[in-house]
């Protein structure tokens, strides 16, 4: 038994140091090795990693066009940043967001604009 343990622990290096010695282009493609989590089996995986300029899953018209613009959650965010308590938005048009909250114990009214990084009209 001890030298089965001993046989197998052996192979685990060798082979362990193999992959240490592959190329660094076959590392980057995407090579995995899992020792089995959760109850599931091992393997040995091998990706080819997909290098295009469009990713479809990644980037989208849309994700560019929400970082150009002040967003409610946004607004509401860096009225929190300012010290504003209970942060409401309360309007919301097509150039301005309004968020009315506390501070100091009055009431605080706030208009951000939507261009990006909400700037601050009144």
């Amino acid at each position: 038994m001890l030298n089965m343990l001993k046989t197998a622990a052996l192979s685990a290096f060798i082979g362990l140091g193999a992959m240490a010695a592959l190329p660094a282009s076959a590392q980057a493609d995407g090579i995995y090795l899992n020792l089995g989590s959760g109850g599931a089996g091992g393997g040995f995986y091998v990706r080819d990693n997909d290098h295009r300029w469009h990713r479809p899953d990644r980037w989208d018209r849309r994700d560019r066009w929400d970082r150009r613009v002040c967003t409610p959650e946004r607004a509401l965010n860096k009225a929190d940043r300012m010290g504003l308590h209970r942060a409401r938005v309360v309007d919301v048009s097509r150039r301005t967001i309004t968020v009315v909250g506390r501070k100091f114990g009055d009431r605080r009214v706030i208009t951000f604009g939507r261009a990006s990084h909400c700037p601050i009209l009144r």
